[in-house]
């Protein structure tokens, strides 16, 4: 036993010698104009009150007190020298999901132009400081939503969405179901795998302190980890059954978006996004990868379609072997973006009479992946 606990000992005071070697240094930045403490740590998805708390200590503050424009301070984000192996290695800790946290915050902050360079190619780990210093402290809050479904929880991680809000319309509904493919004797319907993704983004967004609106509804279709899902009629848009005719349908749901668009204003909201998610339908040889449409008389709409597809590019080339995406953006003058009052993008998924591309809707995995990728894409501004 004794032979044991030395052994132990050994191990750990290497490990930790190991990680303190490692680290280097606080990631110093300047603010931008307007920055307070809160809003500075938001933009680097930072925001709870552990973080606050250490940046007020690292950078001598008092709480609330105003930030100067072109002075650094010093955020609770630790750089560690990466040594290729494995973050655990890095910093010390074999807790593997603290490592894949750390990993999706790293990439996420690649992904929005914060980090100049990947942590792998640069050699330079970032750490934030809630994943050393405040894990232990207190759990994540969770809450259910009934939309979600029984077996989902929303973990709220933090605020770093705050004061935002998105509208997220998941195409076609009620009496249309959109596009139909066939796979293997199966119809799939455009408007259920369109739902699927967009209740995976809507709880993303609410896990960071963002406003998500669901347009389209369907109180008993929760996220599905299946790969069929059920084709049905029964979707609302603000508690109303959807109309048989096209243009009605899409005035319904523009008509809800504007009037919450308006109130969200009046309270002095400023930052507010409309979703509208598809799947496209083209020949059945046709393999499409995803793609974007804006209004071209909206620059806020063009640049929404920009960031998506950057983050898409980034992401092809990590996952897929050729490293190729063909995602294109276009310009497209459809009723939903030339007429919703937020800055609006429309996402197209894949091809759902292609029968590679149904790997992309039919896999929950695959769904969960596009949810997060566009999730990554609307948070980059």
């Amino acid at each position: 036993m004794r032979l044991l606990l030395l052994t132990i000992f050994i191990v750990s005071s290497l490990t930790s010698q190991a990680s303190d070697k490692a680290y280097l240094r606080n990631l110093s930045v300047k603010p931008s104009a307007g920055d307070g403490s809160s809003k500075l740590l938001a933009r680097y998805h930072l925001l709870n009150t552990c973080n606050l708390e250490e940046f007020y200590r690292l950078n001598n503050l008092r709480k609330g007190e105003d930030l100067l424009l072109h002075h650094s301070y010093t955020l609770p984000i630790k750089i560690y020298r990466y040594d290729h192996k494995s973050i655990r290695s890095t910093i010390g800790d074999s807790d593997r999901p603290k490592a894949e946290r750390i990993q999706a915050y790293n990439e996420r902050l690649y992904t929005a132009g914060l980090r100049q360079s990947d942590y792998r190619s640069s050699g330079l780990l970032w750490v934030p400081h809630h994943e050393l210093g405040c894990a232990k402290t207190a759990a994540v809050p969770t809450l259910r939503d009934p939309l979600l479904g029984d077996n989902q929880l929303l973990s709220m991680n933090d605020q770093s969405l705050a004061g935002k809000v998105f509208y997220l319309v998941a195409g076609h509904g009620g009496p249309d179901p959109g596009a139909l493919g066939n796979s293997h004797g199966n119809t799939l319907c455009e408007d259920e795998y369109a739902y699927d993704v967009v209740l995976r983004l809507y709880k993303m967004i609410r896990e960071h302190g963002g406003e998500a609106e669901l347009v389209i509804q369907d109180k008993n279709d929760g996220i599905r980890s299946s790969s069929l899902l059920d084709c049905d009629t029964d979707e609302t848009c603000g508690g109303q059954p959807l109309p048989l005719n096209q243009l009605k349908r899409l005035r319904q749901r523009v008509e809800h978006i504007n009037k919450k668009f308006k109130a969200h204003r009046q309270k002095g909201v400023k930052d507010q996004v409309c979703v509208s998610i598809h799947v496209d339908s083209r020949s059945q040889r046709h393999r499409q990868d995803v793609f974007f449409c804006h209004y071209g008389l909206s620059s806020g709409s063009r640049q929404l379609a920009q960031n998506l597809q950057k983050t898409f590019t980034q992401k092809y080339k990590k996952h897929r072997k050729s490293g190729q995406y063909s995602g294109t953006i276009e310009e497209r003058n459809l009723f939903i973006l030339k007429n919703t009052m937020p800055r609006a993008v429309l996402v197209e998924l894949a091809n759902i009479r292609n029968a590679n591309d149904h790997q992309r809707l039919l896999k929950a995995s695959n769904r969960q992946a596009l949810a997060k990728w566009i999730f990554e894409g609307l948070v980059m501004d």
